[in-house]
Protein backbone atom coordinates (compact mmCIF):
# COMPACT_ATOMS: atom_id res chain seq x y z
CA UNK A 1 0.00 0.00 0.00
CA UNK A 2 1.68 3.22 -0.92
CA UNK A 3 -0.21 6.53 0.72
CA UNK A 4 0.87 9.68 -0.52
CA UNK A 5 0.80 12.35 2.07
CA UNK A 6 1.15 15.86 2.58
CA UNK A 7 0.34 17.86 5.86
CA UNK A 8 -1.18 14.76 6.73
CA UNK A 9 -4.36 14.91 9.68
CA UNK A 10 -5.19 12.31 12.34
CA UNK A 11 -6.86 10.15 10.17
CA UNK A 12 -3.42 8.62 8.69
CA UNK A 13 -2.43 6.23 11.86
CA UNK A 14 -5.84 4.47 12.22
CA UNK A 15 -6.32 4.13 7.94
CA UNK A 16 -2.25 2.12 8.69
CA UNK A 17 -4.02 0.08 11.34
CA UNK A 18 -6.85 -0.46 9.41
CA UNK A 19 -4.88 -1.16 6.37
CA UNK A 20 -2.86 -3.67 7.82
CA UNK A 21 -5.16 -5.53 9.68
CA UNK A 22 -7.72 -5.86 6.53
CA UNK A 23 -4.59 -6.63 4.19
CA UNK A 24 -2.30 -9.40 6.38
CA UNK A 25 1.27 -9.12 5.40
CA UNK A 26 0.95 -6.31 3.35
CA UNK A 27 3.17 -3.53 3.19
CA UNK A 28 1.91 0.05 4.03
CA UNK A 29 4.46 2.86 2.57
CA UNK A 30 3.65 6.30 3.83
CA UNK A 31 5.60 9.18 1.47
CA UNK A 32 5.17 12.74 2.89
CA UNK A 33 5.91 15.32 0.07
CA UNK A 34 8.19 17.68 2.61
CA UNK A 35 5.04 18.43 5.32
CA UNK A 36 8.22 19.69 7.41
CA UNK A 37 7.85 19.56 11.18
CA UNK A 38 4.67 20.33 12.25
CA UNK A 39 3.58 16.76 10.57
CA UNK A 40 6.63 14.64 12.80
CA UNK A 41 4.01 13.42 15.51
CA UNK A 42 1.39 12.12 12.80
CA UNK A 43 4.01 10.73 10.82
CA UNK A 44 5.96 8.67 14.12
CA UNK A 45 2.36 7.76 15.02
CA UNK A 46 1.91 6.08 11.68
CA UNK A 47 5.75 4.52 11.92
CA UNK A 48 4.57 3.11 15.64
CA UNK A 49 1.71 1.36 13.68
CA UNK A 50 3.70 0.06 11.64
CA UNK A 51 4.78 1.66 8.20
CA UNK A 52 7.32 2.06 6.85
CA UNK A 53 8.08 6.39 6.37
CA UNK A 54 9.68 8.29 3.53
CA UNK A 55 9.78 11.89 3.98
CA UNK A 56 10.99 14.38 1.45
CA UNK A 57 12.55 18.05 2.45
CA UNK A 58 11.04 20.51 -0.05
CA UNK A 59 7.00 19.90 -1.20
CA UNK A 60 7.48 19.20 -5.02
CA UNK A 61 3.51 17.84 -6.09
CA UNK A 62 1.76 14.47 -5.45
CA UNK A 63 3.31 12.85 -8.77
CA UNK A 64 7.16 13.73 -7.24
CA UNK A 65 6.09 11.48 -4.36
CA UNK A 66 4.23 8.43 -6.36
CA UNK A 67 7.80 8.53 -8.11
CA UNK A 68 9.25 7.88 -4.77
CA UNK A 69 7.09 5.64 -3.72
CA UNK A 70 7.10 3.19 -6.85
CA UNK A 71 10.38 3.09 -6.75
CA UNK A 72 11.10 2.60 -3.22
CA UNK A 73 8.88 -0.67 -4.03
CA UNK A 74 10.49 -1.95 -7.10
CA UNK A 75 13.69 -1.11 -5.54
CA UNK A 76 13.28 -2.71 -1.58
CA UNK A 77 10.22 -4.84 -2.33
CA UNK A 78 10.56 -5.97 -5.84
CA UNK A 79 7.91 -8.41 -7.44
CA UNK A 80 5.18 -6.70 -5.16
CA UNK A 81 2.13 -5.54 -6.59
CA UNK A 82 1.45 -1.56 -5.16
CA UNK A 83 -2.31 0.15 -4.63
CA UNK A 84 -1.97 3.72 -3.82
CA UNK A 85 -3.81 5.16 -0.93
CA UNK A 86 -5.48 9.12 -0.27
CA UNK A 87 -4.77 9.46 3.60
CA UNK A 88 -7.78 11.92 3.65
CA UNK A 89 -10.23 9.27 4.52
CA UNK A 90 -11.88 9.50 1.39
CA UNK A 91 -11.61 5.22 0.55
CA UNK A 92 -12.73 2.87 3.22
CA UNK A 93 -10.90 -0.20 3.31
CA UNK A 94 -12.88 -2.61 1.99
CA UNK A 95 -13.05 -0.72 -1.20
CA UNK A 96 -9.34 -0.80 -1.49
CA UNK A 97 -9.10 -4.62 -0.47
CA UNK A 98 -11.80 -4.72 -3.81
CA UNK A 99 -9.44 -2.82 -5.86
CA UNK A 100 -6.29 -4.55 -5.00
CA UNK A 101 -8.37 -7.80 -5.61
CA UNK A 102 -9.22 -6.93 -8.90
CA UNK A 103 -6.01 -5.93 -9.96
CA UNK A 104 -4.51 -9.61 -8.86
CA UNK A 105 -7.00 -11.40 -10.61
CA UNK A 106 -6.51 -9.32 -13.73
CA UNK A 107 -3.35 -8.30 -13.37
CA UNK A 108 -4.37 -5.30 -15.11
CA UNK A 109 -4.15 -1.63 -13.78
CA UNK A 110 -7.12 -1.20 -11.76
CA UNK A 111 -9.22 2.39 -10.50
CA UNK A 112 -11.47 3.14 -7.91
CA UNK A 113 -14.39 5.16 -9.55
CA UNK A 114 -16.00 6.98 -7.22
CA UNK A 115 -20.23 7.32 -7.84
CA UNK A 116 -20.37 10.67 -7.53
CA UNK A 117 -24.07 10.59 -5.86
CA UNK A 118 -25.12 11.75 -2.37
CA UNK A 119 -23.92 14.72 -0.58
CA UNK A 120 -20.49 15.75 -2.88
CA UNK A 121 -19.20 19.08 -3.29
CA UNK A 122 -20.74 20.55 -6.50
CA UNK A 123 -16.77 21.09 -7.42
CA UNK A 124 -15.69 17.96 -7.40
CA UNK A 125 -19.31 16.61 -9.22
CA UNK A 126 -19.03 19.21 -12.06
CA UNK A 127 -14.85 18.61 -12.16
CA UNK A 128 -15.66 14.97 -12.80
CA UNK A 129 -17.59 14.89 -15.62
CA UNK A 130 -16.23 17.68 -17.49
CA UNK A 131 -12.83 15.44 -17.33
CA UNK A 132 -14.74 12.42 -17.78
CA UNK A 133 -16.22 13.73 -21.07
CA UNK A 134 -12.94 15.74 -22.05
CA UNK A 135 -10.94 12.15 -21.53
CA UNK A 136 -13.42 10.35 -23.81
CA UNK A 137 -13.04 12.88 -26.39
CA UNK A 138 -9.51 13.24 -26.52
CA UNK A 139 -8.87 9.32 -25.98
CA UNK A 140 -12.08 7.42 -27.55
CA UNK A 141 -12.12 5.75 -24.10
CA UNK A 142 -14.49 5.74 -21.26
CA UNK A 143 -12.69 6.21 -17.49
CA UNK A 144 -15.47 7.37 -15.34
CA UNK A 145 -13.30 8.61 -12.73
CA UNK A 146 -9.66 9.70 -14.28
CA UNK A 147 -8.95 11.52 -10.70
CA UNK A 148 -9.30 9.08 -8.35
CA UNK A 149 -6.52 8.70 -5.76
CA UNK A 150 -7.46 4.71 -5.45
CA UNK A 151 -5.31 2.89 -7.73
CA UNK A 152 -3.60 -0.49 -8.13
CA UNK A 153 -0.87 -1.38 -10.30
CA UNK A 154 0.78 -4.59 -11.36
CA UNK A 155 4.27 -4.90 -9.98
CA UNK A 156 5.60 -4.93 -13.47
CA UNK A 157 4.15 -1.67 -14.41
CA UNK A 158 6.46 0.13 -11.54
CA UNK A 159 9.81 0.56 -13.84
CA UNK A 160 7.38 2.61 -16.36
CA UNK A 161 5.86 4.03 -14.21
CA UNK A 162 8.66 5.73 -12.69
CA UNK A 163 9.16 7.35 -16.10
CA UNK A 164 5.74 8.78 -16.52
CA UNK A 165 6.24 12.93 -16.36
CA UNK A 166 3.91 15.15 -14.02
CA UNK A 167 5.48 16.60 -10.97
CA UNK A 168 1.39 17.49 -9.24
CA UNK A 169 -1.68 15.87 -9.93
CA UNK A 170 -1.21 15.72 -13.42
CA UNK A 171 0.32 12.92 -13.02
CA UNK A 172 -2.02 10.55 -12.60
CA UNK A 173 -3.94 12.04 -15.90
CA UNK A 174 -0.67 11.57 -17.56
CA UNK A 175 -0.32 8.01 -16.32
CA UNK A 176 -4.02 7.07 -17.95
CA UNK A 177 -2.79 8.84 -21.09
CA UNK A 178 -0.21 6.93 -21.51
CA UNK A 179 -1.71 3.64 -20.20
CA UNK A 180 -4.40 3.88 -22.80
CA UNK A 181 -2.50 5.11 -25.58
CA UNK A 182 -0.19 2.05 -25.42
CA UNK A 183 -3.31 -0.29 -25.46
CA UNK A 184 -3.04 -1.53 -21.93
CA UNK A 185 -6.13 -2.55 -20.23
CA UNK A 186 -7.74 -0.64 -17.46
CA UNK A 187 -10.35 -2.22 -15.11
CA UNK A 188 -12.69 -0.01 -13.25
CA UNK A 189 -14.52 -0.89 -9.82
CA UNK A 190 -17.17 1.25 -7.89
CA UNK A 191 -16.18 2.52 -5.04
CA UNK A 192 -17.99 4.81 -2.40
CA UNK A 193 -18.31 8.38 -2.59
CA UNK A 194 -16.62 10.10 0.78
CA UNK A 195 -16.21 13.59 1.86
CA UNK A 196 -14.68 15.32 4.90
CA UNK A 197 -15.91 18.76 5.69
CA UNK A 198 -16.53 19.51 2.02
CA UNK A 199 -13.58 18.14 1.12
CA UNK A 200 -11.58 20.66 3.30
CA UNK A 201 -8.38 18.54 3.18
CA UNK A 202 -8.00 18.45 -0.27
CA UNK A 203 -4.50 20.53 -1.44
CA UNK A 204 -6.04 20.26 -5.16
CA UNK A 205 -5.72 24.22 -6.66
CA UNK A 206 -8.99 24.34 -8.42
CA UNK A 207 -7.28 26.81 -10.85
CA UNK A 208 -3.39 25.77 -10.97
CA UNK A 209 -4.23 21.76 -11.15
CA UNK A 210 -7.13 21.92 -13.55
CA UNK A 211 -4.88 23.79 -15.85
CA UNK A 212 -2.17 21.06 -15.55
CA UNK A 213 -4.24 18.15 -15.71
CA UNK A 214 -6.02 19.46 -18.93
CA UNK A 215 -2.44 20.22 -20.08
CA UNK A 216 -1.54 16.26 -21.31
CA UNK A 217 -5.50 15.95 -22.54
CA UNK A 218 -5.46 18.36 -24.95
CA UNK A 219 -1.32 17.35 -26.25
CA UNK A 220 -3.04 14.15 -26.85
CA UNK A 221 -5.75 14.59 -28.85
CA UNK A 222 -3.99 17.01 -30.83
CA UNK A 223 -1.47 14.40 -31.36
CA UNK A 224 -3.92 12.24 -31.78
CA UNK A 225 -5.37 13.83 -34.28
CA UNK A 226 -2.73 15.28 -36.71
CA UNK A 227 -0.98 11.65 -36.31
CA UNK A 228 1.89 12.71 -34.30
CA UNK A 229 1.60 10.13 -31.23
CA UNK A 230 4.13 7.54 -30.67
CA UNK A 231 3.87 4.52 -29.20
CA UNK A 232 4.79 4.13 -25.16
CA UNK A 233 7.28 2.06 -23.86
CA UNK A 234 5.50 -0.61 -21.83
CA UNK A 235 7.60 -3.35 -20.32
CA UNK A 236 7.05 -6.36 -22.63
CA UNK A 237 5.45 -8.66 -19.87
CA UNK A 238 2.78 -6.04 -19.16
CA UNK A 239 1.84 -5.52 -22.46
CA UNK A 240 -2.01 -6.65 -23.84
CA UNK A 241 -1.22 -9.83 -25.58
CA UNK A 242 1.80 -10.98 -23.02
CA UNK A 243 1.24 -14.40 -20.87
CA UNK A 244 1.95 -11.69 -17.60
CA UNK A 245 -0.67 -9.22 -19.13
CA UNK A 246 -3.38 -11.62 -20.14
CA UNK A 247 -4.92 -13.14 -16.77
CA UNK A 248 -7.54 -15.86 -17.49
CA UNK A 249 -10.98 -14.73 -18.43
CA UNK A 250 -9.48 -11.00 -20.19
CA UNK A 251 -8.29 -10.65 -23.57
CA UNK A 252 -5.90 -8.36 -25.13
CA UNK A 253 -7.87 -5.43 -25.46
CA UNK A 254 -8.97 -5.65 -21.56
CA UNK A 255 -12.50 -7.30 -21.91
CA UNK A 256 -13.20 -9.76 -19.42
CA UNK A 257 -15.04 -12.58 -20.83
CA UNK A 258 -17.53 -14.72 -18.67
CA UNK A 259 -17.86 -18.68 -20.13
CA UNK A 260 -20.94 -19.82 -20.20
CA UNK A 261 -22.64 -16.57 -20.32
Amino acid sequence: MLVPVYRPGDRLPPLVTDLRAALPGARVLVVDDGSGPAAAGVLRAARDRGAEVLRRRVNRGKGVVLRTGFRYAATRHPGHDVTCVDADGQHRVEDVCRVAGRMRATGAMTLGVRRFDGEVPARSRFGNAATRVAFRLATGRDVRDTQTGLRAYPAGLLDWLVTVPGDRFEYEMDVLLRAVGAGLPVEQVDIATRYHADNAGSHFSALADSVRIYRPLVGFAAARLTGGAHPERIPDTVRPGSAASAPAGVDAAGWRHHPGR
